[in-house]
């Protein structure tokens, strides 16, 4: 995320969490759709809609909002719980049967689009030991993250990646892949992400099953990271031109390495501790084109200033306690647990151990907001930067 956040607030949410004067956002004032009823206007109306049009003036000030108004909300949902429901699944519903046995989140204002928030859409997808799913494809971007179990991988566009606890993979649009666990000690838990709803509310989804159900895998294991998972490009790299990361996959253990690194170089960003991104090693951009990935470090005992910006976002405490404010209201979070920001929503992040780092993992559609001209982002200007907590009910 941006660090170089425009601090003065400009119009922005007139809500529960809003710095702005009520009257700068007044429907009343000139500029503003504000015509009254009539009876000849209540007939005009409807002699429009006989003919399946209508005033634009009677819902311009809802569609041409001051600011953003996302319907969805902040939600935290606990692996604690979930784990046991995912797990309940194995037995009940076969693989084949299922063609993937995911468990999805689900925001309760973005139930139409099965969306976990905004456009995006997350599960929690379970393997058993020796499963494999058959492979498909479709026009939407797919993500992982692995939260439990030792045996799994994933097969895209014929190459073999082995993924374990913590680790992150994609499978990008429009390419061949399937799923399974090698393993033979248990089950394997990892996290879905994906722009279903984004590429469904654009009508444009395809789904396709490979003809002969699986993929022939390449030879060698892992070959996107053994080739461009250092800090050098191989030869030939030139050649690449698809728009997603040629590297699929990027390990726990040198990412969060990658950031205690950083943490010795610098302060980081003061809305998300030390934070990078997972990326392009070819052009250095976001690894998909509708979404993008972090990971992000906070300190034992810190806490960030809050800022918002326009696009959602999907996180998974990686590591650590902690919490997060999200509109006011006080989520806490330990390893495992989900939780999302909505669009234009003010947040805030706290690691509460005093002893140990708190790492979160998050995804989300920055990257169609900025290849839209949409990206904005503003910081928390009083309250020496930090929102006040509102109860709970």
């Amino acid at each position: 995320m941006n660090d170089d956040v425009n601090a003065s607030v400009n119009d922005g949410a007139n809500d529960a969490n809003d710095v702005n004067d009520v009257n700068d956002y007044d429907d009343s004032r000139i500029g503003r759709a504000r015509v009254g009823d009539s009876a000849e206007l209540k007939s005009y109306y409807e002699e429009l809609a006989a003919h399946e049009a209508g005033a634009l003036w009677t819902v311009a000030n809802e569609i041409e909002p001051w600011y953003p108004q996302p319907r969805s909300v902040p939600v935290l949902w606990r692996y604690t719980d979930l784990a046991p429901l995912v797990r309940k699944a194995l037995p009940l519903v076969t693989a084949d049967d299922a063609g993937r046995r995911v468990v999805m989140l689900v925001n309760p204002a973005r139930r139409e689009l099965s969306a976990a928030v905004g456009l995006l859409y997350t599960g929690l997808q379970i393997m058993g030991p020796g499963e494999a799913m058959t492979a498909h494809r479709h026009q939407a971007a797919a993500l992982r993250f692995v939260h439990e179990g030792t045996g799994a991988w994933t097969i895209v566009d014929g190459q073999k990646l082995r993924v374990g606890p913590r680790d992150f993979a994609i499978t990008p649009n429009n390419t061949w892949h399937e799923h399974g666990n090698e393993g033979t000690d248990g089950p394997v838990i990892w996290q879905d992400g994906l722009d279903i709803p984004l590429i469904n509310t654009l009508d444009a989804n395809f789904y396709e099953i490979h003809p002969e159900l699986h993929q022939q895998p390449g030879a060698v294991v892992n070959s996107s990271l053994l080739q461009y998972a250092g800090t050098l490009l191989p030869y030939g790299v030139e050649s690449w031109s698809r728009p997603y990361s040629p590297l699929l996959g990027w390990p726990w253990e040198p990412s969060y390495e990658a950031l205690r690194r950083l943490a010795r170089a610098g302060e980081g960003s003061p809305y998300d501790g030390v934070i990078m991104e997972y990326t392009n090693p070819v052009t250095g951009g976001s690894v998909m084109p509708t979404m993008s990935a972090h990971l992000q470090l906070l300190r034992p005992g810190q806490a960030t200033l809050a800022h918002r910006h326009t696009g959602s976002v999907v996180y998974t405490a990686a590591q650590g306690h902690g919490v997060t404010v999200i509109a006011g209201q006080r989520f806490e979070w330990r390893q495992g647990d989900i939780f999302v920001v909505p669009a234009w929503a003010w947040h805030e992040h706290a690691n509460l151990d005093q002893g140990e780092d708190a790492c979160l993992f998050s995804f989300n559609d920055f990257p169609v907001m900025r290849a839209l001209g949409l990206y904005r982002e503003e910081a928390y200007p009083d309250h020496h930067g930090h929102q006040p907590v509102n109860p709970r009910p």
